[in-house]
């Protein structure tokens, strides 16, 4: 017989760690994480990866990765995302991500070192983190993705074996040095943080109005190429000086998606241009379907009136 899984897209499994006694809480505690197979199965990753609920405040991939480590040994554990990191990734676009983005599209070269020296200013243009270790919110969430899908089935075999054994593995253990250390450390650098410098304060704001520039730039192509083209009646707006560009990027991108929009709705009016033709194009075809139909009105009438003159054989 086949193989049963080990759980369900439904069940969530618990994986209880060890939290040794730190300086603030001198007690050691048990921490209860909950898993279960990822039920958005979007992408082939998703197949291969874990949901995680009630994470550790602390976490770091090199907590997650010295876990896995020691429940099925290395070489399962591949990356994390925490809750926070997937909302970020919605608004914004990592470097290295944007880049591979960039390289796959089949665009000129010079098209892709344009694209990808955006990246690298939109990236330059952010403010510097103020934290060298976030902490997250308690009870969030996050997906691991493992090596491949049998990985997800070691995993959770392995968890629930451990509800047998009681041999919980302990939180931070291996870590060492991969993660920024917290307590007054922490604080201290944040402290530092803070207060970047002036020389690092003045590339981030050279970074941005490079960005804003250039995106300004963008908006007044984008308005000269709208002075040309007529609206939905067939004119065009005459403007002198001044500017007409919108006043937002999302109102550029707007209007960009509009006029593509008019473009391709006239590929198949391009005879009939202005307003009033395409009136009396209707109106054309609504007289040629009443001719019609008043065509087949006469036809009918006439098979009727040969109908009745037809005298049966006696």
């Amino acid at each position: 017989m086949a193989e049963q899984p080990v759980s369900s897209q439904d069940e969530f499994l618990t994986l209880p760690i060890s939290i040794p006694p730190l300086p603030s809480f001198p007690v050691p505690t048990t921490h209860h994480i909950y898993l279960r197979r990822n039920a958005k199965v979007l992408t082939r990753d998703d197949k291969r990866s874990l949901y995680i609920v009630n994470a550790p405040v602390d976490s770091t991939e090199p907590h997650f990765r010295s876990l896995f480590n020691s429940l099925v040994g290395a070489g399962k554990f591949e990356a994390i995302t925490f809750e926070c990191d997937a909302k970020a990734a919605k608004t914004s676009i990592e470097p290295a991500q944007a880049l591979r983005l960039a390289s796959l599209q089949k665009k000129r070269k010079r098209e892709e070192e344009e694209e990808a020296q955006r990246v690298r200013d939109e990236v330059a243009a952010e403010m510097p983190s103020t934290w060298s270790r976030p902490l997250h919110r308690s009870g969030g969430s996050a997906v691991v993705l493992l090596a491949d899908e049998r990985s997800v089935d070691i995993v959770l075999k392995a968890v629930k074996k451990l509800q047998k054994t009681k041999k919980y593995p302990a939180w931070g253990e291996g870590v060492g040095e991969k993660a920024p250390a917290l307590g007054s450390n922490w604080l201290k650098a944040h402290n530092k943080l803070v207060y970047p410098g002036n020389a690092a304060m003045q590339d981030v704001v050279d970074a941005f109005f490079t960005v804003y520039n250039r995106k300004e730039a963008d908006a007044e192509r984008l308005a000269r190429e709208m002075r040309n083209e007529p609206d939905e009646d067939g004119f065009v707006t005459v403007t002198r000086g001044g500017r007409v560009a919108p006043a937002r990027q999302d109102e550029a991108e707007e209007a960009k998606r509009k006029m593509l929009e008019r473009q391709e709705k006239r590929k198949d009016e391009t005879q009939n241009f202005y307003r009033w033709q395409l009136r009396e194009k209707k109106k054309a075809q609504q007289a040629a379907f009443l001719q019609e139909f008043e065509e087949d009105k006469n036809k009918l009438r006439a098979m009727r009136e040969k109908r009745r003159k037809v005298e049966p054989d006696t």
